[in-house]
């Protein structure tokens, strides 16, 4: 553990580094970030991240490799219901909706490393009944490993005191190819249906079926910028299920990644309006293992409610093969 930066209260940030076979991560405690992921024999990182302090620290990347939550993606006019009580959280998206949190989400927050070895790492995070809307005391832990075979782990564990919503993700930006854009590179996702959505990308009805659309990905589709034009769920089972592979991303150099989860749904963004300083837009696409956007609202789809006492835990890997 090394230190990496300081927020503006002076509290410091550090940087972990995993490492096993071929696969070398850096983590930082601020947000639970996967900073930088690398194979060996390739000579870029293949999720979009910064070596400069200040662009974590100052915010700008604060979605960038992040674990966002408690409740990733949107929650339609920034309220919702637990039984007979109404939920307010910050309208942080067009003043109307909530986005991945607001100010209140994990990746903003410095997570405390309660246990780190030379290819894992377990970080913890203390969530305050109450904050950002949010009710219960909630305990979060993120454990990180790499296994055989240059796979990635991520283990998120949340228990509560009082019930509440649980929707953690990572936010990381993938470019298998180190290039400017993401253009050329092919997608491929095993999800019959999709969420489609309205002009504030809230889900609109029912799932509907991906045949037939721009979003039928199931043979894989050499992708390019706004063809098709992506930021939505993909609907991948109707509740969390054992972990299996669900989508698989391979650059134009032939770098394959493979994404398995527990997850019901994986939402794909395209980054249209997200870069690195100094980058182009659509520099990564953005992949995150997850439940579906807006489920507290919505009964029919699965659902992030977890019931004080209880314990949920999300489980995304990253299998990575080299061209």
């Amino acid at each position: 553990m090394t230190p990496f930066g300081t927020l503006a209260d002076g509290r410091p940030v550090h940087a972990l580094t995993l490492t096993a076979g071929d696969l070398t991560v850096s983590l930082l405690t601020l947000g639970a970030t996967i900073r930088d992921l690398r194979l060996a024999g390739v000579g870029h990182s293949l999720t979009l991240g910064s070596d400069d302090p200040q662009d974590y620290t100052g915010g700008r990347l604060a979605w960038f490799g992040s674990l966002v939550g408690p409740v990733a993606n949107r929650i339609a006019n920034a309220r919702a219901t637990i039984g007979a009580r109404k939920l307010q959280f910050e309208a942080n998206q067009q003043g109307r909706h909530a986005l991945h949190s607001g100010a209140a989400s994990s990746c903003h927050k410095l997570w405390q490393v309660v246990d780190h070895g030379p290819a894992h790492a377990t970080l913890a995070l203390d969530l305050p009944d109450g904050e950002g809307g949010f009710p219960g005391n909630r305990h979060v832990t993120a454990r990180f490993a790499i296994t055989d075979a240059a796979t990635l782990t991520q283990t998120v564990t949340t228990t509560t005191d009082a019930a509440t919503l649980v929707n953690f993700t990572n936010h990381g930006y993938w470019n298998l190819d180190g290039s400017a854009r993401w253009t050329g590179h092919t997608l491929r996702i095993a999800a019959d249906r999709y969420l489609a959505i309205d002009d504030d990308l809230i889900p609109q009805g029912p799932p509907r079926a991906v045949q037939g659309t721009p979003f039928d990905l199931r043979q894989g589709y050499v992708m390019s910028p706004g063809d098709p034009v992506l930021d939505h769920n993909f609907c991948l089972s109707d509740a969390a299920v054992p972990l299996r592979d669900v989508l698989w991303l391979t650059g134009q150099s032939g770098m394959t990644m493979v994404l398995a989860t527990t997850e019901p749904g994986v939402q794909v963004y395209d980054g249209r309006a997200a870069r690195l300083p100094g980058g182009a837009f659509h520099q990564g696409l953005a992949i995150e293992a997850q439940g579906w956007p807006d489920a507290p609202n919505r009964p029919d789809f699965p659902s992030v409610l977890l019931a004080a006492g209880d314990t949920r835990t999300q489980v995304t890997q990253w299998r990575f093969t080299p061209a």
